[in-house]
């Protein structure tokens, strides 16, 4: 895990940022240093993970859906929020705002996350192991391997049947919950936010679901003049509305300057 601090007020508010990347390679720049770069910008500090793989998740295998026996990738995920909630004085983090942010496979990860927090996926070890790993906010954006009937014949599928996957189990203390979809995705389709939406909600989690026309999948937060490059702002209105940021000032282009780690790459370990 890398340590991004934030540029000019620090909210105390942390978030462990997931690439996408189908559990086969990591999207690092686009839906990890990028995201960065404009959460450092609004008083966040950010945790980027460079979590396991490849086949460390559900994924396509020759064509076929594939569950590895060992959740290597959430076990990454369980043991960096346990980490960051440790050190959470060393980087001037508030414990209790602690989130994650996830994209695409990482979105599939940042539900799993907050829904296997209770019991680790792997011996504990340390002290780290011994602390809550369960996200005190999650963002998911464009998730992957939530609705159970994905690798369902198109045809004959029924697109209405919003029913999760089952390692994917919504309780009365998930966190609360921001998804983000375009409509027009053609990797991950809208029935995966719909079915965590919907699914949250029955559990009477505070959830927020924003779905655009257009946007396709894996936009990140690079320039666009569609509706949906404005989703940054979303949710900064989300997080203050549940707590965990105050009022900001105007956002600044995330990308007239790029952030650089602000302390050295840190192992994971195990």
């Amino acid at each position: 895990m890398t340590i991004y601090l934030p540029k000019g007020q620090n909210t105390g508010a942390a978030a462990v940022v997931l690439p996408g990347g189908g559990y086969q390679f990591l999207a690092m720049d686009l839906e990890g240093t990028e995201i960065c770069d404009w959460l450092t910008s609004r008083g966040i500090t950010c945790v980027l993970l460079k979590y396991r793989v490849p086949d460390s998740g559900p994924t396509l295998r020759d064509g076929k859906r594939y569950y590895p026996k060992v959740p290597t990738a959430l076990q990454d995920a369980q043991r960096t929020v346990g980490l960051v909630r440790q050190r959470a004085k060393q980087y001037r983090i508030d414990p209790n705002k602690i989130g994650v942010i996830g994209f695409s496979a990482g979105g599939h990860l940042a539900a799993a996350l907050s829904t296997n927090f209770a019991k680790r996926a792997y011996a504990p070890v340390d002290g780290a192991d011994r602390l809550s790993c369960r996200p005190d906010f999650a963002i998911i954006v464009y998730p992957g391997h939530l609705w159970a009937h994905e690798d369902e014949d198109k045809a004959t599928r029924d697109p209405s049947d919003l029913k999760l996957r089952p390692d994917i189990k919504v309780k009365a203390d998930t966190p609360p919950t921001f998804l983000l979809h375009a409509e027009n995705d053609t990797v991950d389709s809208v029935q995966q936010s719909l079915t965590y939406y919907v699914a949250l909600k029955e559990a009477g989690i505070p959830a927020e679901l924003h779905v655009y026309a257009e946007g396709g999948h894996a936009f990140g937060v690079r320039p666009t003049k569609l509706p949906v490059g404005r989703w940054t702002q979303l949710v900064e209105l989300w997080l203050q509305s549940i707590g965990t940021l105050s009022a900001l000032p105007v956002a600044k282009d995330v990308f007239a300057r790029r952030s650089k780690p602000d302390r050295a790459t840190d192992p994971v370990g195990r």
